[in-house]
């Protein structure tokens, strides 16, 4: 799951996904996070969404996602 940052797009939409790890050597909790691009293809998911994605084959150059579902 991640949340919609831009919708700016034609058919496409990007995600941000956060995951929180511990830091290997300071064992603080620190969060990350990743940008990917993904296939909408009814232009139904605006910014600041909460949205299921899932991995499919490679689209175009960047897109490798597919919009499930809208949770939020």
């Amino acid at each position: 799951m991640g949340v919609v940052i831009s919708d700016e797009m034609g058919k496409s939409i990007v995600v941000r996904i956060d995951r929180i790890s511990k830091h290997p050597v300071y064992r603080r909790i620190v969060r990350r996070s990743t940008k990917v691009m993904v296939h909408d293809e009814r232009k139904e998911a605006k910014a600041g969404n909460l949205v299921k994605i899932e991995e499919v084959r490679p689209i175009s150059r960047h897109k490798r996602w597919r919009l499930l579902e809208i949770v939020k």
